[in-house]
C-alpha cells in the first residue's frame, strides 16, 4: 500500500532581473510538494519506522522526480537541487526526517540528475500555511556558492495535523549575478595570507 496523498502542489519561479539588472539568463527555480497522511500519526510513540520506509518510500522518490523533471524542462536541466519536510502540529519531526533522509527516497534524485553531492534539506513542524524553504546547492559541487539558492513556498491548507508535506526542489542555474566566489578561493586567499604571516 503507498502513501495516501491528498494532493500534490508545484512551484514554478523565474527571475528576469534581480538588483536592477536584467538576467543574462533567467533562473527558473521549482518545487514539487506531496501532502501525504502522516503513517505515524495517532499511534502513540512508533520506535521502529522502518516497516512504513521501506515499504512506501521508493515509490514516493520516484513519482516526484518523475514530475519534477517534467516540470523543469527534464533532468538535463537541473544545476541544483534539494528536499524538505514539515510534519503537522500532532506529528514528530522524525516522521518528517524518516520520509526524505533514506536512500530509498534521495537516490531517485541523485541517479536522474547524475548527482555527486549530497541533497541538502531542511525538515520541521508547522501548520498549516506554514512557510516551506527548500535550500538547494550544486548537485556536483558543493563549495560552489553561485548554487547556494532557496525556493520558499507555502500550501495554504497544509500540512494538516495528521499530514506530512514532502518536497524535492530543483533549479536551472545558479543565483543571478552572484558574484561572492566559492569556497576554493577563500582557501587559497586565506592559505596565502597564512604564507605571509
Amino acid at each position: 500500500m503507498s502513501f495516501e496523498i491528498r494532493k500534490i502542489v508545484t512551484c514554478i519561479e523565474e527571475t528576469f532581473i534581480e538588483g536592477g539588472k536584467a538576467a543574462a539568463k533567467p533562473v527558473t527555480m521549482t518545487g514539487v510538494a506531496v501532502v501525504l497522511r502522516n503513517p505515524w500519526h495517532g499511534r502513540g510513540f512508533v520506535e521502529d519506522l522502518k516497516p512504513e520506509v521501506r515499504a512506501h518510500c521508493s515509490e514516493l522518490g520516484a513519482l516526484m522526480v518523475e514530475r519534477l523533471c517534467a516540470a523543469i524542462g527534464g533532468a538535463g536541466r537541473i544545476e541544483a537541487y534539494g528536499k524538505a519536510a514539515v510534519v503537522g502540529e500532532e506529528g514528530e519531526i522524525e516522521h518528517a526526517s524518516a520520509v526524505i533522509h533514506t536512500l530509498r527516497f534521495g537516490n531517485h534524485y541523485r541517479e536522474a540528475v547524475d548527482a555527486k553531492s549530497y541533497l541538502v534539506f531542511t525538515n520541521k513542524r508547522g501548520g498549516a500555511g506554514t512557510s516551506i524553504q527548500i535550500p538547494m546547492m550544486h548537485k556536483d559541487d558543493e563549495g560552489l556558492r553561485s548554487h547556494y539558492l532557496t525556493l520558499e513556498m507555502q500550501i495554504e491548507d497544509a500540512p494538516r495535523a495528521n499530514e506530512i508535506v514532502v518536497v524535492l526542489g530543483a533549479a536551472n542555474g545558479g543565483r543571478v549575478h552572484s558574484r561572492i566566489g566559492n569556497r576554493y578561493l577563500d582557501l587559497q586567499e586565506i592559505q596565502a595570507e597564512q604564507a605571509q604571516e
